[in-house]
C-alpha cells in the first residue's frame, strides 16, 4: 500500500516552509514516527515523522524546496516493509557466516554526516567534506558556524606553479634565450574575504518584521533606572529555600515579569494593540520573553502571565530556554503575545532602545545590573542599578501612560512586597 507523506499544518501566520534535510533516501526502510525530514518555518524547525512502517519509494520535494501546508513531498510503500526486514535479516545471517576472523573495519562517519543547507554551501565552495567537520547541531549536524570555523582553520591553498619559460624564437639574441626562468612569486591570499550565504527563513522573517515595526509604528522610548538591591537581597535570603521547594532557581526574570504585569494591569493601554483604526484592549496578559537559540532570537509566550506565580514563571522560562536550544519550540508557544521583554543584560548590554514586536504596542528592555554611585537623602552611595527602557507605539500610547507604566515597574522592583500585596 502506497501512502502519502505531506507537510503538516502550519500556523495561521506561516504561509510556507523550507525542506532542510532528508534523513532517509529512496529505497531505505523507515519506521513509524521516525523523523524523515526537518522542515524550517519562520518560527521553528519541525520534525516530520513517518506515518507508518515501510520503504521510502519516492521523494517529490528535495532539500531546500519551498512547500506549503498539506503539500505532498514523498511516498512510502508499507507493504515493502516486511520484504525489506526479511532481506535485512537474511543479509545479516549471511554476513555473520561469511565474516573473516579479523574484525570488520568501521564505517567512516562520512556516511552519516549531514550539514545544514547554509553550511553545505560553505563546505562545497571550499572543497571541504561534512565528515571532516565536527557538528554541534541537533543530531550532530554541521551548522553554518561549524562550517565557518572549519573554513578558517583550513590550510591556505598554494599558488599554482609558473609555466616554464618559452624557448627563444629563431633569430632572437642568444643571451635572451639563456636567461633563467623568473623566480616563483608567492601571491598572498586576499586579506578582505567575503562570504555570501542566504538568510535562513527565521532570519528573513525577523528582518521583515523589524522593518515592518519601524515603518508602521511611531516608536518612542522612555528610560528609567531601578535600584536592584531589594530584589538581590530577597534572592539571597530565600534563593536556597525557593530552589528546594520549587526545583528551580530564583532568577531575576520572574521579578521583571511580575513587575510588568503589575504595570500593565494599572495601565491597560500599554497591553493593547492597533487593528486598522481600532484599538484592541486585551483582557489577558501574554508576555513574550526573548530567548536566544542556535537559529536566532525567538520569543516564546508566557500565557496568562498575570495568573502565574514567580515559581511558575521561572520554570517556564527554563523550559523555553531548553526547547530553544534543542529546536523543540512549537508554533503555539511562539504565536501571539500582548507585551514583550528583552533582556540584553545577560550579554552585557548597558542601554538599548528595543524594537516593538508587531502587533504589540510596547516592549520592555532590561540591561546589566552594575554598581553605580547614586544620591540618597543627600548622600552619595553605591547601589546595584539597572537601566530600564520602554519602547512604545506613540499612536495609541501617550507619553504620560508610558512613563507612569515604567515608573510602576520601577516601584515594584524596588519594593518587591508590592508584587505580593498588589499595591
Amino acid at each position: 500500500m502506497i501512502i502519502d507523506v505531506k507537510v503538516p499544518p502550519l500556523s495561521e501566520s506561516v504561509a510556507e516552509a523550507t525542506l532542510m534535510s532528508w534523513h532517509k533516501q529512496v529505497g531505505e526502510a523507515v519506521t513509524r514516527d521516525e523523523n524523515l525530514i526537518d522542515i524550517e518555518t519562520d518560527k521553528v524547525v519541525l520534525e516530520l515523522p513517518a506515518p507508518d512502517n515501510g520503504v521510502l519509494v519516492e521523494t517529490i520535494k528535495h532539500n531546500g524546496d519551498t512547500v506549503t501546508a498539506g503539500e505532498l513531498i514523498a511516498r512510502i510503500d508499507t507493504e515493502a516493509a516486511a520484504a525489506v526486514k526479511a532481506a535485512q535479516s537474511s543479509a545479516a545471517v549471511s554476513a555473520s557466516v561469511a565474516a573473516p576472523s579479523t574484525p570488520a573495519k568501521a564505517e567512516p562517519e562520512a556516511a552519516t554526516a549531514t550539514a545544514m543547507p547554509a553550511a553545505r554551501k560553505i563546505l562545497e565552495e571550499k572543497g571541504l567534506s561534512a565528515a571532516d567537520v565536527p557538528g554541534t547541531g541537533r543530531g550532530g549536524r554541521v551548522t553554518k558556524t561549524d562550517a565557518q570555523t572549519a573554513e578558517a582553520k583550513a590550510p591556505a591553498a598554494q599558488p599554482a606553479a609558473q609555466p616554464a619559460a618559452p624557448m627563444a624564437k629563431a633569430g632572437a639574441p642568444a643571451a635572451a634565450a639563456a636567461l633563467p626562468p623568473a623566480p616563483l612569486v608567492e601571491i598572498p591570499l586576499a586579506d578582505r574575504p567575503e562570504q555570501r550565504v542566504p538568510m535562513s527563513r527565521l532570519r528573513a522573517r525577523i528582518a521583515e518584521r523589524l522593518v515592518q515595526s519601524q515603518s508602521t509604528n511611531a516608536i518612542l522610548t522612555t528610560f528609567n533606572e531601578v535600584n536592584m538591591a531589594p530584589v538581590i537581597a530577597l534572592r539571597k535570603q530565600y534563593g536556597e529555600k525557593f530552589e528546594k521547594t520549587h526545583g528551580v532557581r530564583l532568577g531575576f526574570m520572574g521579578f521583571f515579569v511580575k513587575a510588568a504585569v503589575a504595570a500593565l494591569q494599572r495601565y491597560p493601554i500599554v497591553n493593547a494593540s492597533v487593528d486598522g483604526n481600532d484599538v484592541v484592549y486585551h483582557g489577558y496578559i501574554d508576555i513574550g520573553v526573548a530567548v536566544g537559540s542556535p537559529r536566532g532570537l525567538v520569543v516564546p509566550i508566557l500565557r496568562d502571565a498575570d495568573q502565574m506565580s514567580i515559581a511558575d514563571i521561572e520554570k517556564k522560562i527554563v523550559e523555553f530556554g531548553q526547547k530553544a536550544k534543542d529546536g523543540k519550540l512549537s508554533m503555539e508557544e511562539l504565536t501571539g503575545g500582548t507585551f514583550s521583554i528583552s533582556n540584553g543584560g545577560v550579554f552585557g548590554s548597558m542601554l538599548s532602545t528595543p524594537i516593538i514586536n508587531p502587533p504589540q504596542s510596547a516592549i520592555l528592555g532590561i540591561h546589566a545590573t552594575k554598581d553605580r554611585a547614586v544620591v540618597e537623602d543627600g548622600q552619595v552611595v553605591v547601589r546595584p542599578m539597572n537601566y530600564l527602557a520602554l519602547s512604545y507605539d506613540h499612536r495609541i500610547i501617550d507619553g504620560r501612560e508610558a512613563v507612569l507604566a515604567l515608573v510602576a515597574m520601577k516601584e515594584a522592583l524596588e519594593d518587591p512586597a508590592r508584587l505580593l500585596l498588589g499595591v
